[in-house]
């Protein structure tokens, strides 16, 4: 995986979910524990019954990372499997997000992403504006966030 995709990853404290159910009906929903290990994504099934479902009918997926206050980030797509606690590699992968979340959010299900693409997502303002800074972009988001 790119380094600057891993980048993403590792800075982001939400990624967004893409799923679809038998029906082609989409759902996107948020994910908070979640990292590469392994050469794929792991993502904890926190409380997601929604997405596991739809994954078991149609592995395909797609999820986006956003820095908010650069706003940059990576879209990425590929084919997604529930590992479930029984499952024998569910001890393994599980170490990782279990240590992110330090025993507060109990999980006996995982998503393992197999990335087959990634795209860069900007704001629009890089388009429109290319002279704007990204320094500048970030101290206006934090203005707009309310933050020091």
């Amino acid at each position: 995986m790119d380094s600057d995709v891993l980048k993403y990853i590792d800075k982001s404290v939400l990624c967004w979910l893409a799923t679809t159910d038998v029906k082609n009906q989409p759902n996107v929903s948020p994910k908070e524990i979640f990292c590469w290990f392994n050469e794929s994504l792991l993502i904890a099934n926190i409380a997601s019954p929604g997405s596991a479902k739809n994954i078991l009918s149609n592995p395909k997926v797609a999820i986006s990372f956003i820095d908010i206050l650069s706003q940059k980030g990576y879209q990425l797509k590929g084919t997604a499997t529930l590992i479930r606690e029984q499952d024998p590699a569910f001890s393994e992968l599980s170490k990782p997000l279990l240590i992110l979340t330090s025993g507060k959010y109990p999980f006996n299900s995982l998503f393992r992403i197999e990335i087959t693409k990634h795209k860069r997502i900007l704001a629009p303002s890089y388009i429109f504006y290319p002279e704007i800074e990204e320094a500048q972009k970030i101290q206006g988001a934090k203005k707009q966030y309310g933050l020091k």
